[in-house]
């Protein structure tokens, strides 16, 4: 598997080396951290082999493919929205954010309309800090380097080579229930009202009443996926209700289905692996919460985060990716051939 927990002192070596390397962990661990062919972002929360956890003292690693050139960039607010057409056609971008920061604020509301979205692989996790300390201590990312950014998008692009197609999975174990269609008259992290089947509604008197189950997402439909955004805290004195994603004005939410067995949901789709390499996964606080991970068994090991990033924000959900190796066309005497480049 390509992501595990190591003692800081394992970490540099392997820095030191010149291993190309995503780093989830605690602020204090990330600092100490040489220069090098790295990104990061702060969580002390961890999927490995023996389920999940809250550790505080080592650094949950993922190794890219030595030998995949990479190149490294911290992107500030007003840098952000050319993500995608700085890339080129055979990178993958991975990208970290830091949690309600402006420059995830933007990404977040904004993505849809950058110039060239979804064009190149792009996926990444929003950073985070122990739940307790959510609102009282920033999270922050790295590129690179021991100083800590609070308000910079950490991005690492990986070079792939022709006869590698990435594929980026999203597995959402949520489908839209049958409940009212739920629209709101603008965008944001925060809503107050909704129109619930055409009828105007404080929404936090509607969530009380409708959602039994606080853990389920609202979920709309953006073509063929399915997006989640979660409730982060109800505000019943100001009749507020805040997001982990924000809401986007005109689109349809239903709120989603209970499900029976998260796990079941997640441990099914490693069949779909077949013979392609496991890259990078990520799954989502929430599904910790929930899951109740800590004695489960990890198909897929990566850091815990507060949002993930398959093209563009999402709640709830595991990413993951994929390369797949494709044999070399063949080649006939005399004749030029031309490799096969990144295809969607």
């Amino acid at each position: 598997m390509p992501s595990y927990l190591q003692k800081p002192a394992e970490v540099i070596q392997q820095i030191v080396a010149g291993k190309s390397l995503l780093l989830a962990g605690e602020e204090k661990l990330l600092t100490q951290m040489p220069p090098g062919n790295w990104i990061g972002g702060t969580t002390p929360y961890f999927l490995n082999t023996m389920g999940g956890g809250f550790c505080q003292d080592q650094i949950m690693v993922t190794e890219l493919p030595a030998d995949l050139p990479v190149t490294l960039r911290a992107y500030g607010p007003n840098d952000l929205p050319q993500i995608y057409t700085d890339a080129a056609e055979n990178e993958v971008t991975f990208l970290i954010l830091p949690a309600d920061a402006p420059v995830h604020v933007d990404f977040a509301m904004h993505v849809e309309g950058y110039r060239k979205f979804a064009t190149n692989p792009l996926l990444g996790w929003v950073a985070g800090v122990s739940l307790p300390e959510l609102g009282h201590r920033p999270p922050k990312v790295f590129c690179g380097q021991a100083k800590p950014l609070a308000n910079h998008a950490a991005v690492l692009r990986l070079e792939l080579s022709s006869d590698l197609i990435p594929q980026i999975h999203s597995i959402n174990p949520f489908t839209p229930g049958p409940g009212a269609a739920i629209i709101f008259p603008q965008s944001g992290f925060t809503a107050t009202t909704a129109s619930v089947d055409g009828t105007n509604m404080d929404l936090t008197e509607y969530l009380a009443r409708h959602q039994r189950h606080r853990h389920l997402p609202l979920i709309a439909r953006q073509g063929s996926a399915l997006i989640n955004v979660s409730v982060k805290h109800f505000d019943p004195v100001n009749r507020r209700v805040s997001f982990y994603a924000p809401v986007k004005a005109g689109m349809v939410y239903r709120l989603g289905e209970p499900v029976a067995d998260y796990y079941q949901k997640f441990a099914a789709r490693l069949e779909e692996l077949g013979n392609n390499e496991l890259i990078f996964s990520c799954n989502c606080i929430l599904n910790h919460i929930n899951e109740r991970l800590e004695s489960r068994h990890a198909e897929f090991p990566g850091p815990i985060v507060f949002g993930e990033i398959a093209y563009q924000l999402t709640n709830q959900t595991r990413i993951y990716l994929t390369l797949e190796k494709i044999a070399p066309p063949a080649r006939n005497p005399g004749f030029m051939t031309l490799s096969a480049g990144w295809q969607r």
